[in-house]
């Protein structure tokens, strides 16, 4: 798991290898929303991304887990809420950086999702500050936490900074917090690497065949 999204919804939309286009001449949107290498293919690993993204302790990350062992049905339907939530987001975020307008069915998607929080969350004291907690054995707390991040950054002027690497079979989505806002790679390391190397071997390519 990688967390260069810069909020934890992206880092969510970002739990994919990569995202790749499949776009086909009547389609009227290119999302590239072709999901390689799936991250999360069962609530289990749910919980690993929550756990090491912060979302959830290590504790409450334990509890949910031996819950879901005791209420299998439940644990898969929440799974299967997870992928819908993480696509429709990607959707919207896509939406958001070429300047479209959100698919109804997505933002309907992420509306339930935050009814389902503001019904759920309660409001309580602690130490020196209030603070917004959910139900201890609710399976649907990393749900919750999610859409919260995303309701977050969709109103926020932050959102101005969301940003799609180019990169080859990458597609994440991360907030650009560089000074002059010249970001361009998720991580230079890995697809700023790649893309240089591209482009030597293209130039020894050319100039080999001059």
């Amino acid at each position: 798991m990688k967390f260069i999204g810069g909020a934890l919804c992206l880092d969510f939309v970002n739990t994919v290898g990569a995202r790749v286009s499949t776009r086909r001449a009547k389609r009227r949107r290119d999302y590239a929303d072709t999901v390689l290498r799936d991250k999360i293919g069962g609530f289990s690993d749910l919980l690993t991304w929550a756990q090491e993204s912060g979302a959830l302790s290590r504790e409450e990350a334990r509890r949910l887990a031996n819950l879901s062992e005791r209420r299998p049905p439940e644990a898969a339907e929440v799974m299967k809420r997870a992928v819908v939530l993480r696509e429709s987001l990607y959707r919207i975020f896509k939406c958001e950086f070429e300047g479209w307008t959100p698919e109804p069915g997505d933002v309907a998607t992420l509306e339930k999702e935050i009814a389902s929080l503001r019904t759920n969350e309660r409001l309580r004291p602690s130490a020196n500050e209030w603070t917004w907690t959910f139900p201890p054995s609710s399976l649907e707390s990393v749900l919750w936490i999610v859409a919260r991040s995303a309701a977050e950054l969709l109103t926020s002027p932050e959102l101005t900074k969301l940003k799609q690497c180019p990169g080859d079979e990458c597609g994440w989505l991360f907030l650009d917090n560089s000074q002059n806002r010249r970001r361009q790679w998720c991580d230079m390391k890995i697809c700023g690497n790649r893309a240089k190397v591209k482009r030597f071997r293209e130039r020894k390519t050319l100039h080999s065949a001059q």
